[in-house]
């Protein structure tokens, strides 16, 4: 039904197929709300069918024959068929438009979800504004296709269901001589609709493109105006919008053409029934009642197909759309629970990496035979120049990437063994750049601990440095955060992630350069709690500063993605190799 309706082109046949399926499928819940539809179209149908034979009725019988008592209750009929047809247009308009808003409700939150599920490969890849548009802004156009589009076409079908059997039963000649047109109405609306698909296809991506520009340009404006970019972030944004306009009026003038064409078809169609409904009417074979009711037939006929022109672009909008949101949907998770996934026993924390090796891109490696072992309690370190592979080592520990070769155990299982909700219960991250959320400083705290009391929070709070701070504040725990926490100074933010952490209790933890970015008396407060944090965990430490890990079990020094010194402190400097180079360069840098 809906790919007849869309009218679309043979190449894109099987997607068409495909995307009116798939939402069909979201109106099943519905059933019992379409069939009040399906009621209020019938009464729609009645009225638009009825009317016009009451009013050849009205000229053969009443009018003609002088009867005003007759013209009078046929008036009567005739205001009556008017009125059902307009409580079945209410009737069908309401419950369509209700119907719309939940298979919205049911897309968006499955969207959603699948999005929560995907790995961080597909996010590696794709644009944070063209997902924002996919849920927000494509999903739209298909509710418009529900509640508006769908209904007036499905109003039109039964509308000239009724119209055509009423003609027939009139007189089946002057009814062929009026369906003559319908042919040469398919004809060009497949001509139009092979255009059409591609152009509509053009448009949703090229919003997409919009989103993503925007949502990029928003979250670095800070960068923007402290780099004075901002008049190319304009002239870059300029560009796409034009894009974005030039595909819309691509679309639109392939559409713009349609509806006149309907019109002249159905100008066509009353110049037929003109003619031979008066030629037939001349031999006497027809009354001019009858001729007079087929003009108002033909006339009712063509309006619900100009009102599917006159829709066209909606239809064709949302069936692009709907590619979109399916390609999504259809996007597989890389990370997944085995079948036969284990949950993962409170950890000891003792982790194993056994000849471990892993690329992004199967061409090209980032970590090469990386085997260490962490015995429960131990702090290791991870240090080395950038780009080197330390973030990758410890985001295979979360199993946030599977290795390509080797293996990570936890407690003698490997990673990938047990199910990814009972390994990251039990892990806590403190990355660089503490993410926090829109809501209150007790919200964010709470993030990986729902049920903890505020004495909780006091208490993590207290042994992260980050009570008095929070006092401070205009409503101390109740305080709103702005977008990503940007109130606060970015040593807050990190005592406030440090905190968290606490809360949430894991078993092992991992640092990801926590003090790379605050000063000297912040780095101090932060270590400060993060001595605290790691007492009896075994914890993974990106560093930067390597002061901040002199008393690390063991240090991994990582080059080239390989492991290429390991030890204390005391012993890497001992050696005199990568290590003492780093360190000697941070203590007594360059003049």
């Amino acid at each position: 039904m809906l790919e007849r309706i869309a009218g679309l082109s043979d190449e894109r046949a099987h997607d068409t197929r495909t995307v009116a399926r798939r939402l069909l499928a979201y109106l099943q819940p519905e059933t019992t709300l379409l069939l009040g539809v399906a009621a209020m179209l019938i009464l729609t149908a009645m009225g638009q069918g009825g009317a016009p034979a009451l009013i050849g009725i009205a000229v053969d019988r009443y009018i003609t024959g002088r009867d005003p008592v007759g013209l009078q209750q046929t008036m009567f009929l005739l205001l009556g068929a008017y009125l059902i047809g307009l409580v079945g247009f209410m009737g069908q308009a309401w419950l369509m438009g209700l119907v719309s808003q939940r298979v919205l409700l049911r897309l968006r939150n499955e969207i959603f979800e699948h999005l929560q599920r995907l790995s961080l490969r597909f996010y590696d890849r794709q644009e944070a504004g063209d997902l924002m548009s996919r849920l927000v802004s494509d999903t739209e156009v298909i509710g418009n296709l529900l509640s508006q589009a769908l209904i007036q076409s499905l109003g039109g079908i039964f509308t000239l269901i009724g119209i055509a059997i009423g003609m027939f039963l009139l007189n089946w000649q002057l009814a062929l001589a009026s369906l003559l047109i319908i042919p040469i109405m398919f004809a060009t609306t497949q001509a139009f609709s092979a255009r059409a698909r591609s152009a509509f296809r053009a448009t949703r991506e090229s919003i997409g493109d919009v989103s993503s520009n925007l949502q990029e340009d928003i979250s670095s404006v800070r960068e923007a105006q402290a780099f004075n970019r901002t008049a190319q972030n304009v002239e870059r944004f300029q560009q796409v919008n034009a894009a974005n306009r030039d595909a819309n009026v691509r679309a639109g003038g392939v559409t713009a053409a349609f509806g006149p064409a309907i019109d002249v078809l159905s100008t066509v169609a009353t110049a037929i029934v003109a003619g031979v409904g008066g030629w037939l009417a001349f031999r006497d074979v027809i009354t001019v009642g009858v001729v007079v009711t087929f003009l108002t037939y033909v006339d009712r006929f063509f309006r619900p197909v100009q009102q599917i022109a006159a829709l066209y672009t909606s239809i064709q909008a949302a069936f692009a759309a709907g590619e979109r949101i399916f390609e999504l949907l259809d996007e597989s998770p890389d990370i997944v629970d085995h079948p036969n996934a284990l949950s993962l026993p409170p950890m000891a924390g003792h982790v194993r990496f056994d000849n471990v090796t892993f690329g992004y891109h199967t061409e090209h490696e980032i970590l090469k035979g990386i085997s260490f072992e962490a015995q429960p309690g131990e702090t290791v370190a991870i240090v080395g120049p950038t780009g080197t592979g330390k973030t990758t080592l410890v985001n295979l520990i979360a199993r946030l990437y599977d290795v390509t070769g080797g293996r990570v155990l936890l407690d003698g299982h490997d990673v990938r063994d047990v199910t990814r909700r009972s390994l990251r219960s039990q892990l806590g991250v403190v990355p660089q750049d503490a993410f926090l959320f829109a809501g209150t400083v007790a919200d964010n705290l709470r993030y990986g601990n729902r049920a903890a009391t505020m004495d909780e929070l006091i208490a993590a709070a207290q042994a992260a440095r980050a009570h008095e701070f929070i006092l401070a504040l205009p409503e101390g725990y109740d305080t709103p955060l702005g977008e990503r926490g940007g109130t606060l100074s970015q040593g807050q933010r990190q005592l406030l992630a440090i905190a968290r952490a606490l809360l949430a209790n894991p078993r092992l933890l991992i640092l990801d350069e926590a003090t790379a970015s605050v000063d000297t008396r912040t780095e101090r407060l932060i270590q400060s709690a993060l001595e605290v944090l790691l007492e009896g965990r075994t914890a993974f430490v990106i560093a930067h500063r390597l002061s901040t890990i002199h008393s690390a079990d063991q240090i991994l020094v990582m080059q080239t993605g390989e492991i290429v010194e390991r030890g204390t402190h005391e012993e890497l400097l001992a050696k005199g190799m990568l290590y003492a180079d780093l360190y000697q360069k941070q203590i007594r840098p360059a003049a």
